[in-house]
């Protein structure tokens, strides 16, 4: 009777009760990613050539925004230097490419340079705190443009250095061999942190950004956690910066301009802080907003206008979405469902 018993008490457990296995939700990002290089690799053969270039550059602009988002939306860090470590991913980037002419040894060169240089900057934003962190990673955009004048022999001054690049393999024409090469780049940045964010490390970048004093009292190591979150987000620039000196095939100081940092900036808040989504539409904003101020400007035929309207748009931008969205433009979608839940 009382095996019996048991019998039908097992039974009767309620599915609700019998915990689900999380494989599905482990492999949402990688089948994202696989969807998203089967539409890259369509879009590479039906676009011309310059769109295709366009898509590539939305790619690179991909793996700094992922990058920066995970440091200013899921640990609280802002920073005004990601510019900065662009500039140096691309120039460690063209100065390996020369020197050995092999393209894998070259993106690994450009990381671990934009790794050690982002340990640096990390380890000193780890005593620091809001606009004082501000300010540190402001001297640093402004002061490592100037390092190229300084050290000319090596870097060229403002004319800067052309990269030696091999051509594509086989009859693939250039711009598809780039867009290939930046969305690789970008799906594997999305991916390695979609993974890491929906670990452990990243519920402790969410405890250090909400609490400092109750993610101390839970035993997180808050400056251990603040110097890996600008480690992985240096590396995510210093991967795009290299991807850029693909692109242009030469680097400058004229390319990592002060306001390249501020564009990045705006662009993951429009997008929506802490969404890997987001930094898409950011990425997307990146490319699509100074295409249109260029055009504006080159219709309304002052060319003094160009620099300064890009900046003027993405204020524009900026003020409109965060009074109709203010969780970015990521959180449309969540607006949408809840709305078409009420109606229902």
């Amino acid at each position: 009777m009382t095996d019996m018993k048991q019998k039908t008490a097992a039974h009767d457990v309620p599915e609700k009760s019998v915990p689900k296995r999380r494989g599905g939700s482990r492999l949402a990002p990688l089948l994202i990613v696989l969807a998203g290089a089967v539409v890259i690799l369509i879009l590479s053969y039906t676009l011309p050539p310059f769109r295709n270039y366009q898509l590539a550059t939305v790619g690179a602009y991909l793996c700094v925004t992922a990058g920066l988002t995970v440091l200013t939306g899921l640990n609280g860090q802002l920073s005004l230097g990601h510019g900065a470590l662009m500039a140096t991913g691309a120039y460690a980037f063209a100065l390996a490419q020369n020197k050995w002419l092999s393209m894998p040894v070259s993106f690994v060169v450009a990381i671990a340079v934009t790794t050690a240089a982002g340990a640096v900057i990390g380890l000193a934003a780890a005593r620091l705190r809001g606009p004082y962190l501000a300010g540190l990673t402001l001297a640093v955009a402004i002061v490592v443009p100037s390092v190229t004048s300084t050290f000319d022999e090596v870097f060229n001054s403002d004319q800067g250095l052309s990269v030696v690049l091999d051509p594509p393999p086989g009859t693939i024409p250039m711009e598809r061999w780039q867009v290939w090469l930046c969305w690789a780049g970008a799906l594997i940045t999305v991916l390695v942190l979609a993974t890491l964010v929906r670990g452990r490390f990243g519920r402790r970048l969410r405890a250090v950004r909400d609490d400092e004093t109750a993610a101390k009292l839970a035993g997180v190591n808050i400056a251990r956690t603040q110097v890996l979150a600008f480690v992985v987000s240096a590396v995510c620039a210093g991967l795009a910066g290299s991807l850029f000196a693909l692109l242009a095939q030469s680097v400058s100081p004229g390319a990592f301009p002060l306001t390249l940092s501020l564009f990045l900036v705006m662009a993951i808040v429009i997008g929506g802080l802490g969404s890997l989504f987001g930094a898409l539409w950011g990425a997307v904003l990146l490319v699509a907003l100074p295409a249109f101020a260029q055009s504006i400007a080159e219709q309304t035929g002052s060319h003094r206008l160009e620099g300064n309207l890009a900046l003027v748009v993405f204020g524009v931008v900026l003020i409109v979405v965060m009074l109709a969205a203010p969780g970015g433009l990521a959180s449309i979608r969540f607006t949408f469902i809840r709305r078409f839940r009420r109606v229902r």
